[in-house]
């Protein structure tokens, strides 16, 4: 995505630009693919939401985004609750119905750590025990393949805990998917006269003849692969998909998470729920955390205190190399689809300054998106 921003970024201001991609398809992660009519999400599910208009306003150039909120729902020892935490979810586990008798048990449940060390202090501090149990432990530890207590907060911060009834995951004033599925959205993107793009081709198999070709890197991979580990290499998580279709309808709900530890599995997508598609057939997806490998997708980069560390030495590197670095792999960083979209559009106005895409391109886009 980060490639793909910038590289649309560069042709809006009149730069001509060569995509190259080790994969046979266009959009990375966000890569979707039609089956049976249904949108299916090949690389876990993803889900647009932000607050930058800036950001919301240059992805609708090129789709038009439907009204999905993501409601999140955790199976654990085979009950369902709502996730992220909020007044229905303690309602179904403590009956509390109020926000204040939800404050007054949270309150008292609380574990009293003045200054949490890691993500199980964190959680215990704001929740208690039955709820990190619950909720956070064992869904964790199959994600990330180790204690919470070896993990950093902020892991989980940006999840909301609330004491009144709304369920939605993320806050963002502006939230969905792209109609007609994320792969037409990054098509409509690079469909641009000063855009190439070559795919299966391994940059480091020809990084020579593409640094002479190019007035400017933009790198998109892993950091420490780009500097051939010289320092180590940084580690990740990875995962692995099972799909396939059915009758009817599975789940009715796009996502559930398995946070026991039994279930090997972390979650389970439905994909028609994302479109409110009223197909008799139904696509779903199990998901298995992984640790990475050679072969194997980076998905989550593990930013631990010795990972940091590492990382934090190859970015003074990034700095000296002439190249631009970007994205979750090339800054070792979780990041969202919008804050991605973001910093790509940052570094284009870095480089390049002011956009200067024509009206009639944007209404082009606009058609293209529609």
């Amino acid at each position: 995505m980060f490639g793909a921003v910038f590289a649309r970024c560069a042709a809006d201001r009149g730069k001509r630009v060569l995509i190259v991609d080790k994969r046979p398809h266009i959009a990375g992660n966000c890569y979707s693919q039609q089956v049976a009519g249904i949108e299916v999400h090949r690389y876990g599910p993803h889900i647009f939401h932000t607050d930058n208009s800036q950001v919301w306003q240059f992805v609708n150039r090129f789709a038009r985004f439907n009204e999905y909120v993501h409601r999140g729902q955790v199976n654990s020892g085979g009950r369902t609750f709502s996730f992220p935490i909020n007044l229905r979810t303690l309602e179904e586990l403590w009956g509390v119905s109020t926000p204040e008798e939800a404050k007054l048990k949270l309150a008292a449940v609380r574990v009293p750590i003045a200054e949490p060390k890691n993500l199980r202090e964190w959680v215990l501090s704001q929740v208690g025990e039955e709820l990190y149990e619950i909720f956070i432990r064992g869904y964790t530890t199959k994600q990330w393949g180790r204690d919470p207590a070896h993990l950093p907060a902020s892991i989980v911060k940006r999840i909301p805990i609330r004491t009144t009834r709304d369920d939605r995951y993320f806050d963002d004033r502006h939230q969905g998917i792209p109609i007609g599925g994320y792969t037409r959205l990054f098509e409509n993107m690079l469909d641009h006269d000063a855009i190439d793009v070559h795919l299966q081709v391994d940059y480091f198999e020809q990084s020579q003849g593409l640094k002479t070709a190019a007035g400017k890197t933009v790198y998109t991979g892993k950091l420490d692969e780009f500097f051939e580990y010289r320092f180590g290499e940084l580690e990740y998580r990875s995962l692995r998909f099972e799909t396939e279709m059915i009758s009817g309808d599975f789940q009715s709900s796009a996502v559930v998470n398995y946070t026991d530890r039994d279930t090997r599995y972390t979650r389970i997508i439905e994909h028609k729920h994302f479109e409110f598609t009223q197909s008799k057939q139904s696509v779903i997806t199990r998901e298995y955390p992984l640790a990475s490998a050679k072969g194997l997708v980076p998905y989550y980069p593990v930013r631990d205190a010795v990972n940091t560390a590492l990382c934090g030495r190859y970015l003074a590197e990034a700095q000296k190399s002439g190249v631009l670095f970007g994205g979750r792999l090339a800054a070792y960083q979780y990041f969202d689809m919008h804050q991605v979209i973001g910093s790509a559009m940052a570094m284009a106005r870095k480089e390049f300054g002011s956009a200067t895409v024509a009206p009639a391109d944007e209404a082009a886009d606009r058609r293209r998106a529609a």
